[in-house]
């Protein structure tokens, strides 16, 4: 088949596919009407990961699964900015990892709200000023994130989703490598790329700032300098990547959390995050996992918190596989309740990833 006739094919194809992509947010249009009606919020999780879910079962290529899935998030974007855009707020600022995984979960065409704190983040929230937040949660080498775990205690927000980010490290920067006399990050970037700057920038002032998006601000205006920031920082900041990938661990992931004031419906494959302290005796946090192990519920984490309220109080922060709806879930949640002093559901979202 010739080039012209088979240009033609994909014109027609793409004619089709406006067509059936207008009928489709139609469509979602008189689903955000019906929701709004019955007083159900429009971003629905639970329906997200089934629309996913089903994308890649009936996907036969040679489009990648992960490629469908990049294509549908942002075509549901779209269709909700049709509506009223959703406002996410985020831990800022522009192209930090929260941001990615913010751009990731919800695709380009919502409207983005960079905070300056994760409390800022809650604090939009809670006060109306956005439909959800992101937050980061844990990292697969640094460990969970005490603020994000910290402001759960007072906050009446619910986890509604989660989502999770490889992370790869990149050396930014307008000079060359051997040229390079300070690197700016945060901390929790510098300890993921320990060795690597041990091996190749032996010597070489590494400092310290809030973000990695400042690292480049500093960067990218003065002579000599670097940062380790995410590619999406050498785009906006127009830095050179001097080199990539340079974290130490292959498998250095992060896992965010969505927080918003809804709860999520089951969709069979979910986790319920759940908080609670003990009382003072031996052997209570022995009692408080008993049920768990009665209802035969598998724990995936457990993260102990000082309470800040009593020396040698604490808070344990637990995640559990199965929805707070689930009967054997339910039972066991309040047998924990009767043994322990204080009992917090934190959200039942969707694995999804």
């Amino acid at each position: 088949m010739e080039l012209k006739s088979l240009r033609k094919t994909v014109d027609n194809i793409d004619k089709k596919i406006i067509q059936l992509l207008n009928v489709r947010a139609k469509t979602t249009l008189d689903i955000a009407e019906l929701k709004r009606k019955g007083g159900k919020s429009i971003y629905s999780p639970d329906r997200e990961r089934e629309v996913l879910k089903k994308l890649a079962i009936i996907n036969k290529g040679p489009l990648s699964s992960s490629a469908l899935e990049a294509i549908y998030r942002e075509i549901m974007s779209c269709s909700l900015s049709l509506d009223r855009p959703l406002r996410i707020a985020y831990l800022g600022p522009e192209a930090t990892f929260t941001h990615l995984a913010a751009l990731k979960r919800f695709g380009s065409q919502v409207e983005y709200i960079a905070c300056n704190s994760i409390t800022d983040v809650f604090l939009e929230v809670e006060r109306d000023n956005a439909d959800y937040g992101v937050v980061p949660i844990e990292n697969s080498v640094e460990g969970a994130v005490s603020h994000t775990l910290d402001m759960f205690v007072d906050s009446e927000l619910k986890i509604c989703s989660q989502t999770i980010l490889d992370v790869t490290h990149h050396l930014l920067a307008n000079c060359s490598k051997n040229k390079i006399r300070r690197v700016y990050s945060n901390p929790q970037v510098f300890g993921q790329c320990r060795i690597w700057l041990q091996e190749n920038l032996a010597g070489v002032e590494t400092i310290e700032v809030s973000s990695t998006t400042r690292a480049a601000q500093i960067a990218v205006k003065e002579k000599y300098s670097a940062c380790i920031a995410a590619l999406l920082a050498a785009k906006v900041y127009k830095l050179k990547a001097v080199a990539s990938d340079i974290e130490d661990s292959p498998h250095n992931v992060t896992r965010f959390l969505i927080i918003g004031k809804t709860d999520v419906p089951p969709t069979g494959l979910d986790r319920t995050s759940i908080m609670f302290s003990i009382k003072d005796k031996v052997g209570a946090l022995h009692d408080m996992l008993l049920p768990f192990k009665k209802y035969r519920i598998n724990l995936t984490k457990i993260e102990s918190r000082p309470s800040k309220k009593k020396a040698w109080d604490y808070y344990f922060f637990v995640d559990l596989n199965g929805h707070q709806d689930n009967p054997r879930v339910k039972k066991a949640l309040l047998e924990l309740e009767d043994k322990c002093k204080f009992l917090k559901v934190l959200g039942s979202y969707p694995l999804g990833e």
